[in-house]
């Protein structure tokens, strides 16, 4: 899927939560500690150039789920301001 194609299908997941959060729950939102301490093992391990194959997966999977929460947020903030 190319890059154009997915983030449209974020958008549209976007739009639909950014309707239904509780914007000051989801503007606060962070990772529970255990993901942040693995989130932070992978990323040390990606700049040794040391990751696995499933590693790398794994940090793919982080840096998908942040941008989501990213667009989410901006629109939120976005909707806040209208």
């Amino acid at each position: 899927m190319s890059a154009i194609q997915e983030s449209a299908l974020y958008d549209e997941l976007v739009d639909v939560l950014a309707e239904n959060v509780d914007a000051n729950r989801m503007l606060a939102f962070r990772l529970s500690d255990e993901k942040q301490t693995r989130l932070d093992a992978l990323l040390e391990k990606n700049r040794q150039d040391s990751l696995t194959k499933e590693e790398t997966v794994e940090l793919d999977t982080f840096e998908h789920f942040e941008h989501v929460v990213r667009l989410l947020k901006a629109r939120i903030v976005l909707k806040q301001g209208e």
